[in-house]
C-alpha cells in the first residue's frame, strides 16, 4: 500500500491513469460483450497502471543514484516510459477491436 500511496503522491501520470482507469472500469462492462471480453478490457486496462508503478520505480532508482547524465540511466528511463506507451497502445487496439466487433459490427 506504501507503493500506491507513493505513485499517488509524487507521480501525476500515475493519478492520470488511475482515473482513466476507473472509468474505463464500468465502461467494460457495457462494452465487452460476455465476462472473457470484459475482463480481458479490465485487465489491460489495469495494465497499464502496474506498467506505470514499475515505469515509475526505475525512474526513482535511477534518481536514487545521481543526478548526473548517463547513457545507461537514459535508456533506463527510456524503456520504462516505452513500455508504457506499448501499454497504452495495446489497450487501444484491444478495446478498438472490441468496441468495433460490438458495436459497428466488424469481423
Amino acid at each position: 500500500m506504501q507503493g500506491i500511496k507513493a505513485a499517488w503522491k509524487h507521480e501525476a501520470a500515475f493519478r492520470q491513469e488511475v482515473i482513466l482507469m476507473l472509468l474505463l472500469t464500468p465502461a467494460a462492462f457495457i462494452v465487452g460483450a460476455g465476462l472473457t471480453q470484459q475482463l480481458l478490457l479490465l485487465v489491460l486496462a489495469w495494465l497499464v497502471v502496474i506498467v506505470e508503478i514499475l515505469n515509475s520505480a526505475v525512474e526513482a532508482v535511477v534518481d536514487r543514484f545521481g543526478g548526473e547524465m548517463h547513457d545507461l540511466s537514459g535508456r533506463a528511463k527510456d524503456m520504462g516510459s516505452a513500455a508504457v506507451f506499448i501499454t497504452l497502445v495495446l489497450n487501444a487496439v484491444v478495446w478498438g477491436a472490441v468496441i468495433g466487433q460490438n458495436w459497428l459490427g466488424w469481423w
